[in-house]
């Protein structure tokens, strides 16, 4: 009788234990990280995530889909499309995703890239002043994108138009695979582009550079690519997002501390994403006008959104109010005894 009483009760407490234990397995599922969603470029200004796609550090803190872009305003509709959740960027798409979407979709996180990008003239160009571009035309990677409103700004401010309104400068936009194509086909005169296109035009093309933006900026710091990523994985995953900066912070250590062991690294990676390795000579020039970081640079950006309207890219002068959210990288780099990042808009 007792022991029929205690094969009673086993039989009466198994489909219980049973409950408990899918319960606790559900819950144990729902504490795994969640994978991020991030994009990139296959170019030295997004180094950080070409190094850590070839390595698999940031995998070590939090599980990454990638997704490889050619330019900004691409990605900045991925973020839209709720197709990723963060990704390396340059300021101006960052800045007309953030007025497009009144600030509710995505926020800067970091900084990722100062430096690298240059006006580069054929050798035979005879482009010698800035007073020789008439007649000429020049090339930006994509309508909008960082380095297309710094080359409008600049030629604006030279009393420069564009052929389009009845001026002398022909602006177009063309991918950097086609700028390197027709400049040596001789059939663009120049291009206002990004590393490491500026070095393949140099390397590979014979071209020179005739104006490199840090000359532009003060203490030539000026923001090419930050982090950004939306609010809703910001507020919802917030470890996931700390250990992100945690792992970008680390990789950009890494890269800084031996350039010379990372070259082989993102050369191969860049193969992979685009079928082409780079020259050694190109990617070394690269990495000495790419000043990989942390600090978004918030000063240039702020510039940037005020350029972006002075051209009429951006029609209504725009409010970037709250565009960075910086708590999480000021706590990680807190934990690494690192400087804190503001986000004054004074330089």
């Amino acid at each position: 009788m007792k022991y029929k009483t205690i094969g009673h009760f086993r039989w009466r407490i198994a489909p219980v234990i049973c409950v408990l234990c899918t319960a606790l397995s559900l819950a144990a599922a729902d504490e795994k990280p969640v994978p991020l969603r991030l994009g990139f470029f296959p170019n030295i200004t997004h180094a950080q995530a070409l190094y850590a796609r070839a390595t698999g550090l940031f995998a070590k803190t939090v599980p990454v889909r990638w997704t490889v872009f050619n330019a900004g305003p691409t990605a900045i509709e991925a973020m839209f499309a709720d197709e990723i959740d963060a990704t390396y960027i340059g300021p101006g798409p960052a800045i007309n995703g953030y007025v497009k979407s009144h600030g509710d979709k995505f926020v800067i996180v970091s900084g990722a890239a100062i430096g690298g990008a240059a006006l580069v003239v054929r050798g035979d160009s005879r482009i010698a002043s800035d007073r020789d571009f008439g007649g000429k035309t020049i090339a930006t990677p994509q309508l909008g994108n960082t380095q297309d409103i710094s080359a409008r700004t600049w030629f604006r401010e030279k009393g420069y138009r564009e052929t389009a309104n009845g001026g002398t400068v022909n602006l177009i936009a063309l991918s950097n695979p086609d700028q390197l194509t027709m400049f040596k086909h001789k059939e663009i005169d120049g291009a206002w582009t990004i590393e490491p296109w500026v070095s393949r035009l140099e390397v590979e093309a014979s071209g020179k550079v005739f104006l490199d933006e840090k000359d532009l900026w003060p203490e030539g710091k000026y923001a090419t690519a930050n982090l950004i990523m939306s609010r809703t994985f910001l507020r919802d995953h917030p470890d996931e997002a700390r250990n992100l900066l945690r792992a970008h912070i680390e990789v950009t250590q890494l890269i800084a501390t031996n350039p010379a062991a990372a070259i082989p690294i993102l050369n191969e990676q860049i193969r992979k994403e685009t079928g082409r390795a780079l020259k050694t000579e190109v990617i070394q020039k690269a990495l000495q006008r790419v000043h990989l970081t942390w600090d978004p640079v918030p000063f240039s950006v702020y510039k940037a959104a005020r350029e972006a309207h002075e051209i009429h890219f951006l029609r209504a002068e725009p409010d970037l109010t709250g565009i960075y959210d910086l708590k999480l990288l000021n706590q990680v780099l807190a934990e690494e005894k690192l400087p804190e990042i503001t986000n004054s808009a004074s330089n």
